[in-house]
């Protein structure tokens, strides 16, 4: 766990250096007062906690601090604490309910985020818990989706099913559903598009898509995952409206945290939205995506030790 924390932390190397030296610049041997706390906010913005959230951060630090001196590590750490609390309620890790066979999984979010690789990583994830996997490519307008995917089904032992390119995503998700009930699959992850620019077509799709896997089973999906790409910072939250408008997300996933130095946004997510946030990408690897811990993200976040 502790490599994973260390890949935590370089990953967030990016968002933390911003934060850290523009504390350490604003603390060095001043009070806190209104100055020092406009400044406060302003660089949380930048680092894409977004205003709303950094107005509570500044507000909440203010509270008990105020007109007293302060260094920057006393601010990093305190901010951590807050960021932490923040979190908390929402890391939860994606629970695979023992009593759905198969616990069906779809996976959404525009194209370029990283939705095959995090099916791949969960693939894998899950995989190295004894579950069987099966793995839907339901984004029938890439090419490059389908092989992807089969690869990470080589690489889980994980049976693909796929379809020609452009067929019908819906009933591609039906018959991977009748495959993993008669296999006794524990898992099925259902691969999605993510073209945004016609915004009716892909509502219709996946509106089509959850009525079709209905039919096998009324429970199902038992979770949406929408997967976003920490490098956009703020654009996700429109993202996360757009889809939420769509069809009903249980969850988030957070990639390319180690590519960004808008980590923020992933505070100002979850205190907007209130989902939970399932887990974090930080590099292209299986290893480098674990289960969301608000502590520890917290922490990196604000660029502290362990």
């Amino acid at each position: 766990m502790s490599s994973w924390l260390s890949k935590l932390k370089s990953g967030l190397t990016k968002s933390s250096t911003k934060l850290s030296e523009g504390i350490g610049s604003i603390f060095t041997k001043r009070k806190l007062d209104d100055v020092t706390l406009a400044e406060l906010e302003e660089l949380l913005i930048t680092a894409d906690i977004g205003p709303a959230t950094a107005a509570k951060l500044v507000a909440d630090f203010s509270r008990n601090r105020f007109g007293k001196d302060i260094s920057d590590d006393e601010v990093k750490r305190a901010l951590a604490e807050q960021v932490t609390e923040i979190l908390k309620p929402y890391a939860k890790p994606l629970e695979i309910d023992a009593s759905k066979k198969p616990f069906v999984v779809l996976v959404v979010g525009v194209n370029g985020t990283g939705k095959t690789t995090t099916i791949g990583k969960l693939a894998q994830y899950y995989h190295k818990q004894g579950l069987k996997i099966m793995l839907a490519a339901g984004d029938t307008f890439r090419a490059a989706a389908i092989s992807q995917l089969k690869i990470w089904g080589e690489r889980t032992n994980a049976p693909v099913v796929a379809g020609e390119p452009n067929s019908d995503a819906a009933s591609l998700a039906y018959q991977a559903l009748e495959k993993a009930r008669s296999e006794k699959t524990d898992l099925l992850l259902i691969d999605t598009a993510g073209r945004l620019h016609n915004k009716a077509d892909l509502m219709q799709e996946l509106a089509k898509l959850v009525r079709v896997l209905k039919k096998l089973d009324p429970s199902a999906p038992h979770a949406t995952l929408l997967v976003l790409d920490a490098t956009t910072g703020q654009n996700a939250h429109a993202q996360v409206e757009v889809f939420r408008d769509l069809t009903q997300i249980t969850g988030l996933v957070v990639t390319k945290l180690d590519g960004s130095a808008k980590g923020g946004v992933l505070v100002a997510l979850a205190d907007r939205f209130k989902l939970p946030i399932h887990a974090v990408g930080v590099g292209e690897g299986a290893e480098d995506f674990q289960p969301f811990n608000a502590q520890d993200f917290a922490r990196s976040l604000m660029g502290l030790e362990g």
